[in-house]
């Protein structure tokens, strides 16, 4: 036992050492969290439009007036004819068009019912989508206004209400997703390149050939990056929380003991990576560019995986992401407890549980 707690000291100031070591262990989290926090977001604001006004009446410019208050939309252009609408958009600045008909506020005085077409860039079909909606809530608002001291019988009114994020703050959607990546990206590198340097060296046939066991010479090379990434994962929370305003409506200690799981099983698919590599190069490379896109596609931090073709949602079942962000989720967002994510911890220790078993077996066969 002396001589593994004497080996855990000497992981530790191997890494305390390496100054690259803990600039990607502790910089990079810190700078991606703020750069994904600040710069990823699926909200709009001062996006430019065009102006159509056939009309040209007090109605229509007052509809005008209220969609350039509005800290969403830049009125930049007013157009004469339906023939320059292609070629602001062909510019590229203007990212749709209000195009006001013909009488506008004589057939919504006379007719009850005027149309203004709204015309998007789907160039980029989700912030065409946004864009749209955004457009619909303030013609929506400003007909509610209008119609406030009118009585029409028989009117349906759909009522729309968001749960656990009414404001629909994409933060809440990334700041959850980016711990998942930056947790799994560092933490199985770090492993995996801690090991091969050891084959590069030579010292770690040594290791293993020592009185220490192998699960005791993998045990030992993984822990001390249990403890700095918990330090990571605790930075990435105080930063959601103070800086993003990231809820956590759940229990904190089961967000920790979560975060540790996770951590334990990226350390030891780190560890995996590592049987396969000879070289830190290699290993990195399998962890950044082999880990990182299955992690940000596949994991339901992005797109939705019940949108995906069927064989990418089985392969999604084998990234450990997806069953965190299903818990981090749960925990921050909706308050869940363990009898909701249950079976997402179950298998995620199972993994864990398969990626040192089949590490500690190629080490034992690297041995014989």
């Amino acid at each position: 036992m002396k001589r593994f707690i004497g080996f855990i000291k000497k992981e530790y100031y191997h890494i305390f050492r390496d100054r690259r070591s803990l600039f990607i262990l502790f910089g990079m989290p810190i700078a991606q969290i703020l750069l994904f926090g600040f710069a990823i977001t699926n909200e709009i604001n001062n996006v430019d439009i065009a102006i159509l006004d056939h009309s040209k009446d007090a109605t229509t410019t007052e509809i005008i007036n209220k969609i350039s208050a509005s800290k969403y939309f830049s009125v930049k252009q007013i157009i004469e004819k339906e023939a320059d609408i292609e070629t602001v958009f062909q510019k590229g600045h203007i990212k749709a068009v209000l195009n006001f008909e013909k009488d506008f506020s004589k057939n919504l005085i006379k007719e009850y019912n005027a149309t203004v077409q709204i015309i998007t860039d789907a160039t980029d079909p989700n912030t065409a989508n946004t864009i749209s909606n955004y457009i619909n809530a303030i013609l929506q608002n400003y007909q509610k206004n209008l119609n406030k001291d009118v009585t029409i019988v028989y009117q349906i009114t759909p009522e729309t209400r968001m749960v656990y994020n009414p404001e629909l703050k994409s933060v809440y959607m990334f700041v959850p997703g980016v711990m998942t990546i930056i947790l799994m990206l560092v933490s199985a590198m770090m492993t995996s390149i801690s090991i091969t340097r050891e084959k590069e060296l030579g010292t770690m046939e040594i290791l293993l050939v020592s009185p220490l066991k192998p699960i005791q010479v993998i045990i030992g090379k993984v822990f001390p990056y249990i403890f700095l990434s918990i330090i990571n994962a605790i930075v990435i929370v105080i930063l959601g929380i103070f800086i993003f305003k990231m809820p956590v409506q759940g229990s904190l200690f089961l967000l920790a003991l979560e975060s540790i799981l996770f951590i334990i099983t990226a350390l030891a698919l780190g560890i995996l990576i590592s049987t396969v590599s000879a070289t830190q190069q290699t290993a990195m490379m399998i962890s950044l560019m082999g880990l990182m896109l299955p992690v940000i596609l596949l994991s339901g931090f992005i797109f939705p995986i019940s949108s995906m073709p069927i064989p990418l949602q089985i392969i999604s079942n084998i990234i450990p992401a997806k069953w965190f962000i299903i818990i981090i989720k749960g925990i921050m967002l909706k308050g869940v407890g363990m009898q909701f994510i249950w079976k997402e911890t179950l298998i995620l220790l199972c993994m864990t549980v398969f990626f040192i078993a089949l590490s500690v077996k190629k080490y034992k066969i690297r041995l014989e």
